[in-house]
């Protein structure tokens, strides 16, 4: 796995390929770069708006490439207190950095929920059975 960001073993990740960095109450999440090369060159992309109230693994985002389309589901319950609407303007952003590009930022309504999520060397050996 290529880490595009410094900071990356502070990172949880999801078995459905998000990632999530937290920063106090609020959780930013993205797509990894594992999926991101599964999926190919990105020609859409749209988060969920601010304001929705997501459950865990509820919709955040859809992706679309030139092989499939894909939703984004949130790791964690919370509400989606900022949406990055640069990816629906240049959602190449997602294949050229996918640690740095994020869908949304939620505060997070259940912090023990973050606690089924991966580390990097957990996630790293789940996608390597896939």
């Amino acid at each position: 796995m290529k880490h595009k960001q410094e900071g990356i073993r502070t990172m949880k990740f999801s078995k459905t390929h998000e990632w999530i960095k937290v920063d106090g109450n609020v959780a930013t999440i993205g797509l990894t770069d594992y999926a991101q090369d599964q999926l190919g060159e990105i020609v859409y992309a749209e988060a969920e708006p601010e304001g929705t109230v997501v459950e865990l693994e509820g919709i955040i985002g859809t992706v679309e490439s030139v092989k499939a389309a894909s939703d984004l589901y949130s790791p964690i319950s919370g509400e989606i207190i900022e949406s990055n609407e640069e990816i629906e303007d240049a959602p190449e952003m997602i294949n050229e950095a996918p640690w740095d590009t994020w869908f949304v930022k939620i505060e997070i309504a259940d912090p023990s929920e973050l606690d089924a999520l991966l580390d990097e060397d957990a996630y790293k050996a789940f996608c390597e059975e896939e």
